[in-house]
């Protein structure tokens, strides 16, 4: 973003750590201060988002804000300064302000000047950029002059008239006017981002000048729906109806998304453990009629107030008593010192989908938690995880997994392993089914269980005698107490 020559001596400089395990890179997702605010100790400057989670970054030292170095979804190597502080100001040198002139790009420091001090949060949720002034109106308030001068120029081109046209964009360059930054909800940020649109350009047409999904379209289509717009007013409105509707069928034919960030790391993971763990996957359908009776019991138990019972407690405690009867499952391959190595612990990984994609963070020593324990400690596992606030460590060190593929309706599948763990059972819709009980065919509550394994430490029998404990305790859920 910019190139420094040297940093005063009063000036300290915090680099971008390495917030998980072996992380190189992180993006900025937003920044919660702004050149010439106080920070303290502690206080946290900004969030940045990992290939694991997204991560609230706190200042380690005292003073006011000199310069931040990089713009929000700028994405940052581990080691590279993101922010200078000054930690003595009015020390004697040169005031702040004028040092981190001339760090800044130019268009920055009259946007500094114009932020309000508390960045009033209009809009809220995962991802939201607050701070956008520091990446749209700096590209912006330094290009509307010259994006007004271009527009007017090409729409003098195509239609031979300067003088009316030249009016026309001056509008969209207008708006950021508000306070500095254009309003947008955070999925039209990232539909902004993903289609390479700066909002301070758009024209908003939302209530109190919010910009809506069908402005950034708009401001997405090429020249040439703007060309008819013009051209219509003088003569020939006949080749703009034919000219647009061919335009906008070809734009809205792909979407392009940058891969990075979850969505990355999902791929590298994916693309690892298909390639270099051998996986089998062996299914089994089974009557869970008492399980989902056992459910609606816990519910109704005073020892489970407070906390969120389901299918999936009993489902994740089956495979824990399992794992306890067959621990040699537990385990990972280590393919550097060709070792197996046994795990005396489970942490517990349970695959949620978030707005952010799919992320697997795990209870850790859910083999020591009691019932109440497990069901409180899931509870806080999916909470956090819809929030956007799981941390990196919670997602590092699983040994098994479960994917709930049945709250989509799914039959089953065949689960790839979370990369490092030998197993990852698939847990597929519950649905009332005929079924053969007690030499007569009834209606019962039926699913079907896939277990996915590393062929490499798990053979296929230990693999299929672990599957059929927990289908055996789903089906007859006291076993809960004589094998746990």
């Amino acid at each position: 973003m910019t190139t420094m020559t040297e940093t005063p001596a009063r000036f300290r400089e915090f680099k971008m750590p390495d917030v998980g395990e072996g992380l190189t890179e992180a993006e900025i997702l937003k920044w919660f201060v702004q050149p010439g605010d106080t920070v303290t100790d502690g206080q946290v400057v900004c969030e940045v988002e990992t290939a694991k989670a997204a991560v609230e970054l706190p200042i380690p030292f005292d003073g006011v804000v000199h310069e931040l170095r990089f713009p929000e979804g700028t994405t940052v190597d581990v080691g590279q300064v993101i922010i200078a502080i000054d930690v003595a100001p009015g020390s004697g040198d040169a005031p702040a302000p004028a040092a981190s002139a001339p760090v800044q790009e130019p268009a920055a420091e009259p946007e500094a000047e114009a932020e309000p001090k508390g960045r009033t949060p209009v809009l809220v949720g995962y991802g939201v950029a607050e701070s956008s002034t520091k990446r749209r109106p700096r590209k912006g308030a330094a290009a509307a002059p010259e994006a007004a001068a271009v527009a007017a120029a090409v729409q003098a081109e195509l239609n031979g008239h300067g003088a009316p046209a030249a009016p026309t964009p001056a509008p969209a360059t207008a708006v950021p006017v508000q306070g500095g930054r254009p309003l947008a909800k955070p999925p039209v940020r990232k539909l902004a981002k993903d289609l390479g649109i700066d909002l301070a350009t758009v024209v908003p047409t939302g209530k109190d000048g919010i910009i809506t999904r069908e402005d950034v379209h708009a401001a997405a289509a090429p020249a040439a729906p703007e060309a008819p717009a013009a051209v219509a007013s003088p003569v020939a409105p006949a080749p703009a109806v034919a000219e647009a509707p061919a335009v906008v069928s070809d734009s809205a034919r792909e979407t392009r998304i940058p891969v990075k960030g979850v969505r990355k790391a999902i791929a590298q993971a994916m693309v690892g453990s298909a390639f270099t763990a051998p996986h089998v996957t062996e299914f089994v359908t089974v009557d869970v009629t008492r399980t989902m009776k056992l459910v609606a019991e816990l519910k109704e138990d005073k020892d489970m107030a407070g906390v969120r019972v389901n299918p999936l407690l009993v489902i994740a405690k089956a495979l824990l008593v399992a794992i306890k009867r067959n621990p040699e499952v537990n385990a990972a391959w280590d393919e550097a010192n060709q070792e197996i190595v046994q795990k005396h612990y489970v942490n517990l990984g349970i695959a949620a989908a978030t707005p952010r994609g799919l992320i697997v963070p795990n209870i850790k020593d859910a083999h020591d938690k009691t019932l109440p324990q497990l069901a409180e400690a899931l509870g806080e596992l999916v909470t956090t995880a819809r929030d956007g606030k799981t941390s990196p460590a919670a997602m590092a060190g699983g040994t098994v997994t479960i994917t709930n593929v049945g709250v989509f309706g799914v039959d089953t599948g065949t689960p790839i392993l979370n990369p490092g763990e030998s197993a990852i059972l698939a847990v597929g819709a519950i649905k009332l089914q005929p079924w053969v009980h007690k030499g007569k065919v009834k209606p019962r509550q039926v699913t079907t269980l896939a277990l996915s394994f590393d062929h490499r430490l798990v053979d296929g029998e230990l693999g299929s005698k672990v599957l059929a404990d927990v289908a055996a305790i789903l089906e007859q859920p006291k076993r809960l107490i004589t094998w746990a």
